[in-house]
């Protein structure tokens, strides 16, 4: 039995994990659980699955949530330290590292400290410290486990090809809900019509991630770290069909591909299982329904902004990703609020990027400075942009 801790167990890949243990309960045991401020579906869920301990990030819901689970005999923690702290106990196997945004780098780098497989959800991990990230894994020699199902599908297609020189990755991406609006649309759209993705179903800070096209900026970033490739090397491909989860290209020119229908239990399984292929019941692909075709489009840079930005700071290198990741965090909350318009927020980033502090080789102490005054500098800008 593997014991497990999922940071961000109320979240979209967080629940979709609790899925995943609860379909394979002869293997997998839940240890430890932590939410940031969801606290009924904590409580739900810690009854359902009894960890040893639970953990909630606001630490002004610590008594509420002692008392909701008193007749348990659960421990009860609050605080990104406690967070952390939690992933370093000695029962635990493996961590999902599924909090959203720079929240989660702390505890993943405690995780990996510890010497835990990581299952890896939290993006903003590699984007922010990458570099740091890739260090401590060779350093402490811990398996990191994509979850994303782009960077899944990569890990996947690379198995047995370890001696193979990758030519390029193909990294595809939805086009999200505003794929095939014009610029000038763009202008007008809401919160609202950004949630609706057509394909997938996830959180609201990624899905709007998706809509403006930053989500694959940052996948971009990822896959440089992850399979160590230049991102010269990295292609992007719309596919609206979400099928094709993406692929590599290879030295002679042959491509494989990994395929499925958008489920993200499907990698989250994975992660949890591998080197194994264990059996589901997810849905499976019916190509004769596939009656449009799977196709693929180049992205449009012009329209979708954040995907070049995420591009330039990927060129600039040092603590500019930890900035472009910052300043879309602040700007994607002032969004869901109505505050800032789609292009507002890519007008916003770009500012941000070419006026805060660079530092071209940045610690782990750079990356906690850079967040915090990119955020300072981001709602200041942001309260002068529509």
């Amino acid at each position: 039995m593997k014991q497990i801790a999922i940071l961000g167990s109320t979240g979209s890949i967080g629940r979709q994990t609790l899925d995943v243990v609860r379909e394979h309960n002869d293997m997998f045991e839940v240890y430890a659980l932590s939410a940031h401020r969801s606290i009924d579906v904590l409580v739900a869920q810690a009854r359902e699955f009894m960890p040893a301990m639970v953990c909630i990030a606001d630490e002004t819901l610590l008594e509420p949530l002692k008392q909701a689970l008193e007749d348990l005999p659960i421990q009860v923690y609050a605080g990104e330290q406690a967070i952390a702290d939690m992933v370093t106990m000695p029962s635990v196997d493996v961590v999902v590292a599924a909090m959203v945004g720079y929240a989660g780098l702390y505890p993943t780098i405690k995780a990996i400290e510890s010497g835990k497989t990581i299952a890896l959800a939290n993006k903003e991990t590699l984007v922010v410290a990458g570099e740091l990230i890739c260090s401590l894994v060779n350093k402490h020699h811990v398996s990191l486990l994509p979850v994303d199902s782009e960077h899944s599908a990569i890990f996947q297609c690379l198995q047995g090809e370890a001696d193979n020189n990758i030519e390029k990755i193909l990294l595809t991406a939805s086009g999200g809900p505003f794929r095939c609006f014009s610029y000038e649309q763009l202008e007008t759209v809401t919160a609202e019509h950004a949630l609706k993705h057509p394909n997938w179903k996830m959180g609201a800070k990624i899905t709007i991630d998706s809509a403006t096209m930053m989500n694959k900026g940052f996948e971009v970033i990822e896959a440089k770290w992850l399979f160590g490739v230049n991102t010269n090397d990295i292609e992007v491909l719309v596919h609206p069909q979400s099928i094709v989860h993406s692929a590599v290209q290879f030295a002679d020119g042959c491509v494989k591909a990994q395929l499925g229908m958008p489920d993200m239990r499907m990698p989250i399984q994975y992660a949890l299982t591998y080197p194994k292929r264990v059996e589901s019941d997810f849905p499976r692909i019916n190509f004769f329904d596939l009656k449009g075709g799977l196709t693929f489009e180049k992205p449009d840079l012009k329209k979708f902004r954040n995907l070049a930005l995420a591009y330039e700071a990927i060129a600039m290198g040092g603590n500019a990703p930890c900035i472009i990741n910052a300043a879309n965090e602040v700007v994607v909350a002032k969004f869901l609020k109505g505050e800032i318009s789609v292009l507002g927020m890519s007008d916003v980033i770009e500012t941000v990027l070419h006026t805060a502090p660079f530092i071209k080789q940045p610690d782990y102490n750079d990356y906690v400075q850079t967040d915090a005054i990119t955020r300072r500098l981001t709602e200041e800008i942001a309260s002068k942009t529509k």
